[in-house]
């Protein structure tokens, strides 16, 4: 009984102690001086800069001073609202001032601090807060700070509203949204989302230029509605880099496909592979989309799966795109010089008068061959054509008439050659499967996919490097890889023996013009001419920035599998 009798007592103190602070009668607690360690920790949650920041000016000499600090804190956080909660902020120059007061009062033997802390509470509360004598000052100061913030404020969204409008490129008066496209997202959806009207207007008139099955996930777009009506003014979608589709209007709006245009400079670019040329290119500060570009660019003269290593080295010539003074990424590669295992490849940009630009070595032979070296980049092989191979699964001898590259689940997958799809589905222990024909009786197999590249359908045409498919585990396989094949007339060929007779050269009556341009890419290349000297056609002239054909193609409709294949993993 004793036992809680004493409990009962040391509760009614500590309710007394509560109870004084909230009457703003100074503790008996903090007489000595030394703030409660509870009062530190509440101070540095409310925005202080910690127990060891400096007081301000006129605020170090005593304990009660600390003591009117902490009041002033606790008066703050009394407060409901958080618009009066943000008044007693640290930066605020009108807290600093009632602090010192504070100091001076509590100096003087006068005012203590606890009074100029409750005064200080009053300012920051308003006029409904009651701080004994001092309340109608502080009122009055309270309204006239209101004032002054709602006239600060008032400017202040003023210049916000003109800044974002600078900023987004709309006027005001505007709203703007971007983002981009995620999947099960519409046109509708879009517009939608970002609160205007008027939006089946809109998705007619962009259904008159462009598919509406041809909206990709992660491609931007850009909404723009009048803030006060909430009416769709403006919509673009970015096709891809070089296209975008624009609605604009609001009775009756129109769309178009235009060009998107980009400030255009050009960049040299050297390096030497020491680990892999992912890194290599890194180490430069350049995007992995550069390790991609030269992949593709020497994919047929350079199997760059087996074949790289390190004192390797490359300089390339390429364009860099800008919009609105932001990087877009990579334009086209000029010129390009790849050394591997000591020999030097060399690729250069050349357009036959209005036929497709291609890429040539110095003698003026086609750097695109019949077939790819590999039909993905950057993996490795983890088994090869064989007569007799003791089978992971099965655990019998068969023969593997083909190669296995091991790479990621998801790994994009190309068409080694130009051709067309002539199946696409479950095909047994081969798993989801393609092949495609090309000329001359050659057929490519490309075996346990995780899923096949959007829109690709059996009878399409396919060009070479195109994505077709992705790297999976499905049928007869003990982990991700490729099964790739080659089959010559009917009858399965190494692909890493297979005869790849290269494109057509330079025609003997372009050579002149040819070693003109060569010429001229190799002075930029060498640093002989000066980049900023560039400009866009100046070298080879870039079809793609003719006008754009405004109605797109819509797509061909997927065939239905008359096999149930197995359940793919998601890319």
């Amino acid at each position: 009984m004793k036992r809680l009798w004493l409990i009962g007592v040391l509760l009614l103190v500590l309710l007394g102690v509560v109870l004084a602070r909230h009457a703003g009668v100074p503790s008996f607690i903090s007489g000595t001086g030394a703030a409660p360690q509870q009062e530190q920790t509440t101070t540095a949650d409310s925005g202080s800069a910690g127990e060891n920041a400096p007081a301000p000016d006129g605020a170090r000499a005593s304990g009660t001073e600390t003591d009117a600090a902490s009041h002033q804190d606790s008066a703050a956080h009394d407060s409901s609202s958080p618009e009066k909660t943000d008044g007693v902020s640290t930066a605020d120059p009108t807290a600093g001032q009632t602090t010192g007061k504070a100091a001076e009062g509590a100096a003087s033997g006068g005012t203590t601090g606890a009074d100029v802390a409750d005064e200080a509470a009053a300012k920051a509360a308003g006029p409904n807060a009651a701080a004994g004598p001092t309340a109608a000052n502080g009122t009055e100061a309270a309204n006239g700070a209101a004032a002054a913030d709602s006239g600060d404020a008032a400017d202040s969204a003023d210049a916000a509203d003109s800044a974002d409008a600078a900023d987004t490129g709309a006027a005001p008066g505007e709203a703007v949204v971007r983002g981009t496209f995620e999947k099960g997202d519409t046109v509708s959806k879009v517009l939608e989302s970002a609160g205007g009207q008027g939006v089946q207007q809109y998705v007619s008139a962009a259904r008159q230029v462009f598919s509406m099955r041809s909206f990709r996930e992660g491609q931007p777009y850009l909404v723009v509605t009048d803030k006060e009506s909430g009416q769709v003014k403006r919509f673009e979608y970015e096709i891809d880099s070089r296209r975008r589709l624009v609605v604009e209007g609001r009775e009756n709006p129109a769309a178009r496909v235009e060009p998107i245009e980009y400030v255009v400079l050009l960049s040299a670019v050297e390096g030497s592979i020491n680990d892999n040329l992912f890194q290599a290119v890194a180490d430069l500060g350049e995007s992995p989309q550069m390790a991609l570009k030269l992949a593709d660019l020497f994919g047929s003269e350079i199997n760059f799966i087996r074949d790289l290593q390190s004192g390797d080295s490359f300089s390339v010539l390429v364009e860099k795109r800008y919009r609105d003074s932001e990087y877009k990424g990579y334009g086209r590669i000029l010129a390009a010089h790849f050394t591997n295992k000591g020999k030097t490849f060399e690729a250069y940009l050349f357009r036959d008068g209005n036929q497709r630009a291609e890429y040539y070595n110095r003698k003026g032979e086609n750097l695109r061959k019949t077939l790819l070296q590999a039909p993905l980049a950057f993996t490795r092989i983890s088994s090869r054509f064989t007569n007799s191979r003791l089978h992971p699964i099965l655990n019998y001898t068969r023969a593997h008439h083909g190669v296995d590259y091991a790479a990621p689940t998801g790994t994009p997958v190309k068409a080694v050659g130009e051709g067309v799809v002539t199946q696409r589905g479950w095909a047994g222990g081969y798993g989801n499967q393609i092949i495609v024909k090309h000329s001359a009786s050659l057929e490519s197999m490309y075996a346990h996919l995780s899923g096949y590249a959007r829109g690709l359908a059996t009878g399409q045409r396919v060009r070479q490097g195109q994505v077709i498919g992705f790297v999976g585990s499905t049928g007869l396989a003990t982990g991700p890889h490729l099964d790739f094949r080659l089959r010559q007339s009917g009858k399965f060929i190494d692909p890493t023996k297979a005869i790849n007779p290269r494109g057509e050269p330079v025609p003997k009556r372009a050579m002149a013009e040819f070693e003109k341009t060569v010429a001229l890419e190799l002075a930029y290349l060498k640093g002989e001419k000066n980049l900023s000297e560039y400009a866009v056609d100046s070298v080879v002239p870039d079809a793609s920035v003719a006008p754009v054909a405004p109605v797109a193609a819509p797509e061909k409709p997927v065939k239905k599998e008359k096999s149930k294949p197995v359940k793919k993993s998601r890319r």
